[in-house]
């Protein structure tokens, strides 16, 4: 059985929470992740129908919520938690900091999609960033992976994909198909957060791309939205 992460993440649902960790080295977890970005195959990672399906009791329980922790620095973490709730199942991203009242929602897929996501730039950030001595995933291409279905925006890098799919088992020859694949054919690319109104934090927001930064609509202190914004690069 998975270690037992309590029921209660401050700001969040009640639940039943277990380290998801264990999981990804079991056949069939890839493609039922990565079903959250497109429309996907079990051969394109390595992996087998039967295990695909056979992994979806652990993953979709309603018994046990699993949460795979990405940890980054300052102390901040990213917490994947799969959403088992009878009626109401779906993949969240929660930003954490201990030092934080509560999670933020980073994204949330269930059918629709909501939140700032992450941007291809701040997800590679994340993935090549561990905290070796916090609890969670560390090896950066299962990160990245893990990271994909927050992703939003068109910029990208098929080349780095595909090199995450290789660590992770996918078969030489297709990675770099497959990995142009997850990229366009995405089930939404586009960040849900309005970024046209200034930021209260910075006098006119964090301006990227010519966007502004969703991120000032967390519920952040401007220090921990600094504290933030410094790690991500």
């Amino acid at each position: 059985m998975s270690e037992s992460l309590g029921r209660a993440i401050s700001g969040y649902l009640d639940g039943p929470f277990v380290a998801g960790e264990p999981l990804l080295v079991r056949g069939g977890f890839w493609t039922n992740h990565l079903a959250a970005v497109c429309r996907v195959d079990p051969e394109w990672f390595g992996e087998d129908g039967g295990d695909a399906d056979a992994i979806l009791d652990e993953l979709m329980g309603p018994d046990a919520w699993p949460t795979l922790r990405v940890p980054f620095g300052g102390g901040h973490a990213v917490l994947i938690v799969y959403r088992n709730l009878d009626g109401d199942s779906g993949l969240d991203y929660l930003l954490t900091h201990p030092g934080w009242a509560r999670a933020e929602i980073l994204a949330s897929i269930d059918g629709d999609r909501h939140g700032p996501g992450l941007d291809w730039r701040r997800l590679v950030r994340i993935a090549d960033t561990p905290d070796p001595a916090a609890p969670g995933v560390h090896a950066p291409a299962e990160r990245l992976l893990l990271l994909l279905p927050a992703l939003v925006g068109e910029e990208a890098s098929a080349e780095r994909l595909a090199e995450a799919l290789a660590a992770i088992g996918a078969p030489a020859g297709d990675t770099e198909a497959t990995a142009e694949w997850l990229l366009r054919g995405r089930f939404g690319v586009e960040g849900v957060l309005d970024a046209t109104a200034e930021s209260p934090l910075s006098g006119g927001g964090d301006e990227r791309g010519g966007r502004l930064d969703p991120f000032w609509r967390l519920n952040l202190t401007a220090a921990q939205y600094g504290a933030l914004v410094a790690e991500l690069g």
